[in-house]
This record gives structure tokens, sequence and C-alpha cells, in this order.
């Protein structure tokens, strides 16, 4: 098991021709303080998965959200989707890996929650997926330890990052806009675009239609 510390921050982050950000908040979503919406107001162009009820952490209801992202993003970014999930959004991320991988073209997967606190562990893939993933965990983590985020990671054939004393990496983590955040998921892309391995999945001709009824919850975690 190989884990690397983060590394340093950028200044502005280019996301290669076809390839369409999508944000994957965790339970409760992700307030205006959270780093995932701070890159959502930096980068306009990037969408969020918006849940019906951000407070109930069904993960099939959650997954089926993010398959129906990949399939929008699909019609707009020939090279589908980059999800970068967080907390049950990664669970989500993962849950719709194991049902459908096609249209996802990577994923960073940070501070993923416990499956097991949540009855889902069976859920999940145990096997190395077909597209690059990162796995970024934190050495306080409440919701999941580092042992365990990263045994996980390494059954997914993840790149593990070790995030330091950072808890759920969150608002509550002051990470402001997170640019080393922002750097591994340059990282990440520039190895979707190494591996070559990205299908061609639509013309890009659609426009992005994300309209939902969403149930707004509080706390965000």
């Amino acid at each position: 098991m190989t884990i690397s510390k983060l590394p340093g921050g950028v200044s502005r982050l280019e996301v290669p021709r076809g390839l369409q950000i999508l944000t994957v908040p965790g339970l409760h979503g992700s307030g205006p303080a959270h780093w995932q919406s701070r890159w959502e107001s930096r980068y306009p162009d990037w969408q969020r998965i918006e849940q019906h009820d951000w407070s109930r952490p069904s993960l099939p209801l959650w997954a089926e959200r993010v398959s129906e992202g990949v399939s929008r993003a699909s019609r707009v970014a020939r090279h589908g989707a980059v999800l970068v999930a967080h907390s049950f959004g990664c669970l989500a991320t993962l849950r719709q890996a194991v049902l459908d991988p096609v249209g996802i073209a990577g994923a960073l997967l940070v501070a993923p929650a416990d499956p097991d606190k949540f009855g889902v562990a069976a859920l999940l893939p145990t096997w190395r997926l077909p597209f690059p993933t990162i796995v970024v965990a934190s050495t306080n983590d409440p919701w999941m330890s580092q042992r365990t985020a990263f045994s996980w990671g390494t059954l997914w054939g993840s790149e593990l990052v070790d995030a330091g004393a950072a808890g759920h990496i969150n608002a509550d983590s002051g990470l402001n806009d997170w640019p080393q955040g922002q750097a591994l998921l340059a990282t990440l892309l520039q190895r979707i675009e190494s591996d070559g391995r990205v299908l061609s999945l639509g013309d890009g001709s659609t426009t992005w239609d994300m309209s939902i009824e969403v149930t707004q919850a509080a706390p965000y975690i």
C-alpha cells in the first residue's frame, strides 16, 4: 500500500475538452463554505448532482441520481463525467460504478463515509474499478478511519492520499478553496488523458439540464 501526501495547490484548473466535472456532495449537501460549493462558484461549468432528499441516505436513490447526472454529462461531454465526491456521495458514486460504470471517466473520492455505518458495504465494489480514482482520507475523520478508507481504496485500485488531521475534510476543516484538492483533481485529469481509455459517448450538442425538486436539509457535513 503506497500512501501519498497532499500536493501543493494550483491557481487555476483546466479541464480537458470533452470531460464534464460533476460534484457529488454527502449527507445534507454541501453548504456555501464547503470546498465543493466554492469550487462550483469558481468553475461555473461544473455541475452538482442534486438529491431529492439530502437528509435521507438511501444508497439506491442516491446512486440513481448519480446515474442520471452521468447520463446527462455524457450527452454534453463526449468523454464522460469526472465525479468529485464527498462522504456519502462517495458511496453513491461507487454504487453507480457497480451498476454501470459507462460514462464515468474518473473519480476523486474525498473522505468516504464508512459503509458499515449505513449497512451498505455489500453494495460497494470489492475489485479494481475500470477508471482511475483517488481516495483522500484524514487521520481523524469521525465518519471513517483512514485505515479503513485506504483498505477500501486498495481494493478499488485507487491512489491513496493522506490529508493529515483534517477531520471530515469539509467546511469545518477550514480548507477554503482547498487548492491541494484542486491539484489532486488536476492529477486525476492528467491520468485520464494519459490512460486514453475514455470512450466517446456523444457529440456534445445537448445543453445541460439538471432540474430537480430538492428537499433542503441542514446542518451540512
